[in-house]
C-alpha cells in the first residue's frame, strides 16, 4: 500500500480491516462505529459476551476472548485470518482501572490483574498483528494509554503502572516495526465519559466537580472524540507519525500544579 493515496469512495479506511479490542462498550465500541463508518471492516473483540450486540449493531464479525492469555490472542487472530483476510489496523483499546488500593495495602493478585489486563493483552496482540503486518510492510497499531502514564496522584497504581507501561510499548514497537512500514502510536485520554468514570469520581456530583475543576475545557470527553483520533492515527493521514502519544485531555496537562482552575471549569458539573 503506497501512503498518502487516496481509497476509492473518498472514506480514508475504505478497504481496510481493523481488530478493536475491548469493543463492547465505550471508547473501544465507539472506535468500531468510527473504523466502521471510514469504510473499513471490523473484528470487534472483547471478554464480555456484551460485544456480541454492539457487533450485531455494525453488521460485523466479533469474537468473545481474553487477550490476556496466548489461547484467547490465537483465536483472535485466527478469526482475523478467516473473516478479515489480511489485517491493516489493530486498536488495543480493552482494559480495566482497578481497585483503588492504597500501596502498602496493594496485593500483588491486583496488581498482577490490571498489568496482565492492561499491558500483557496489548503487547501479546501487537506481536500477533505484526506478523501479519510486516510481509505487507504495512499497517497502523493504536493503543490506549491515559494521562496517568505521565500523572501521578490517588491511589490506582496498577492502572498507572500500566498505562505508562503501554506509553512505553508503543514507543518501542514503534522503532522495532518501522523498518517495516509498520507504525505505532498511542491516544491517551483524560476523563471520558465511560463505566470507567465512577471510579474517578465516586459516582458523586461532587468528585465531577474536582475533576472538571482541573480541565481547562471544562467538560468530561465523549468516546467518540476519542475515536475520531484513533481513526486519524490509522489512516494515512498520520502516515508520519510513529511513536508517539498524542494525549487528549481537554488541557489537564497544560494546567500548572499552582495554577488556578479555569474560571467557571468547576461549576459546568
Amino acid at each position: 500500500m503506497t501512503m498518502g493515496t487516496e481509497r476509492s469512495g473518498g472514506l480514508r479506511l475504505d478497504g481496510r480491516t481493523a481488530i478493536v479490542t475491548g469493543a463492547a462498550r465505550g471508547i473501544g465500541q465507539a472506535t468500531a462505529e468510527r473504523l466502521k463508518a471510514e469504510g473499513a471492516r471490523v473484528l470487534l473483540t472483547d471478554v464480555d459476551p456484551a460485544v456480541a450486540d454492539a457487533a450485531a449493531a455494525l453488521g460485523q464479525p466479533f469474537v468473545v476472548a481474553d487477550l490476556a492469555e496466548s489461547a484467547g490472542v490465537e483465536a483472535l487472530f485466527a478469526a482475523a485470518d478467516r473473516d478479515l483476510g489480511s489485517l491493516d489496523i489493530l486498536v488495543n483499546s480493552a482494559g480495566v482501572i482497578g481497585r483503588a488500593i492504597p500501596l502498602k495495602d496493594l496485593p500483588q493478585a491486583e496488581f498482577n490483574r490490571v498489568m496482565r489486563i492492561n499491558l500483557n493483552a496489548a503487547l501479546l496482540t501487537t506481536q500477533a498483528a505484526a506478523r501479519r503486518m510486516t510481509p505487507r510492510r504495512s499497517g497502523a497499531i493504536v493503543n490506549l494509554a491515559s494521562v496517568a502514564a505521565v500523572m501521578a496522584g490517588g491511589d490506582q497504581l496498577p492502572y498507572a503502572v500500566s498505562k505508562a507501561a503501554v506509553k512505553q510499548l508503543t514507543a518501542m514497537s514503534a522503532l522495532s516495526l518501522a523498518p517495516y512500514g509498520v507504525r505505532v502510536n498511542a491516544v491517551a485520554p483524560g476523563p471520558v465519559e465511560t463505566p470507567m468514570m465512577a471510579a474517578v469520581t465516586g459516582g458523586s456530583a461532587e468528585g465531577l466537580r474536582r475533576v472538571l475543576s482541573r480541565i481547562p475545557l471544562g467538560r468530561i470527553a465523549q468516546p467518540r472524540e476519542i475515536a475520531a483520533i484513533i481513526a486519524f492515527l490509522a489512516s494515512d493521514d498520520a502516515s508520519y507519525l510513529t511513536g508517539q502519544t498524542l494525549f487528549a485531555d481537554g488541557g489537564r496537562l497544560a494546567l500548572g500544579y499552582f495554577a488556578e482552575p479555569p474560571a467557571g471549569a468547576a461549576e459546568e458539573a
